[in-house]
């Protein structure tokens, strides 16, 4: 039978185990700042711990770890990383590389059962959700890639998966990540969670962290968006919207829409009028995302001078819009183009649909 992963352990249940063995309750901050700030992959390395406490860790618990399947570079410096996990499933993850800043973009599933048109890793369909512990190992093993010189600044929840369908397990990893006495230390200010639209999760996710919101919304009419993003049949735009002006932002933070831009379909002059009045009332920035083609898909990026007027649209009526420029196209990093090449994929896009609307209602 395989020994627990001691990384899953919530403090309280580490500080019971200690409790148990007539340990003080610091020894569980020591043995976090060993796993998270240090990154060891062997008890024996705890020095600060005696020889029996150690000896007691091995003979309880394991320490897990990601195997690097395969570590692709960019031409313009963005690294996507193929992990495998425990169970053989495989997971990526991209290093993005800026002028002052580094992030790390990471998923919270393997595939996802969202079923959103334009995205590659809804070909997958959804696998099974990851621990908090996977969750924070990519950032572990990137961060072990790195020269002493370079660090992660931030990081992104918008890698393969849903976050908030897996929201005890990434709210877990989130605090790992940016506890600063015994986790990564990555402000939480600089960890960003985007989602398709989960209203419950969202507002509870508002509640209990501190974290940056950024919402895949794609479409200013419903019926597109459902299109698009089958979950729109569960919490629709208005519901979707509301949600959004009622949430406790912290001050000077505001919620990002993402807005993957399909020729044709969603960036017309009628889209950006309608998109302005979807956003009254709510802090918020827009960021553009020209869509990236991969394998399967029936939809075709807009040429700059679309995108630009699109964006042109949305400033006169007031709004801060940026163009996210595509990273790692070479290597199929880019948004949306997320999906393990390693999987053989096999099921259809109707199957895929299907178990989207199951998630989405929660059947």
């Amino acid at each position: 039978m395989a020994k627990p992963n001691i990384k899953d352990l919530s403090s309280r249940q580490l500080e019971d185990w200690l409790a148990a063995r007539r340990e003080p309750p610091y020894r569980a901050a020591q043995i976090r700042q060993w796993l998270f700030q240090k990154g060891v992959a062997a008890f024996a390395e705890m020095s600060n711990l005696s020889s029996g406490l150690r000896a007691a860790l091995e003979e309880t618990y394991s320490i897990s770890g990601l195997k690097t399947l395969r570590r692709s570079s960019s031409i313009d410096g963005t690294v996507k990383f193929l992990f495998e996990l425990a169970d053989r499933l495989s997971i990526e993850s991209v290093l993005i590389p800026e002028a002052n800043r580094l992030t790390l973009c990471i998923s919270t599933q393997a595939g996802c059962g969202f079923g959103c048109a334009f995205c590659a890793t809804a070909l997958m369909g959804l696998k099974r959700s990851l621990r908090a512990s996977e969750i924070v190992d990519q950032v572990l093993e990137t961060r072990r890639s790195l020269p002493a010189e370079k660090r992660i600044t931030h990081v992104v929840l918008m890698g393969m998966g849903e976050p908030l369908a897996n929201y005890n397990q990434t709210l877990s990893a989130v605090r790992i990540m940016s506890d600063a006495d015994w986790g990564i230390g990555i402000s939480s200010r600089r960890i960003t969670l985007s989602t398709v639209g989960l209203v419950p999760q969202m507002k509870r996710l508002m509640e209990e962290s501190n974290i940056n919101l950024a919402i895949s919304l794609h479409a200013t009419t419903d019926e597109i968006r459902s299109q698009l993003m089958p979950v729109n049949r569960k919490y629709p735009l208005a519901e979707l919207m509301d949600c959004c002006r009622s949430l406790p932002l912290p001050k000077r933070r505001r919620i990002t829409f993402e807005y993957v831009v399909l020729r044709g379909i969603n960036h017309s002059e009628e889209d950006a009028r309608r998109l302005s009045k979807l956003l009254t009332g709510i802090r918020s920035k827009i960021n553009l995302i020209p869509f990236n083609p991969h394998p399967g898909s029936s939809y075709h990026r807009p040429t700059a001078e679309e995108i630009a007027q699109f964006q042109n649209a949305l400033q006169v009526r007031g709004h801060q819009v940026n163009i996210r420029d595509p990273r790692g196209n070479d290597i199929q990093a880019a948004c949306g183009q997320l999906w393990t090449e390693s999987e053989t994929v096999q099921s259809s896009r109707s199957n895929v649909e299907h178990r989207t609307l199951d998630i989405a209602l929660g059947e």
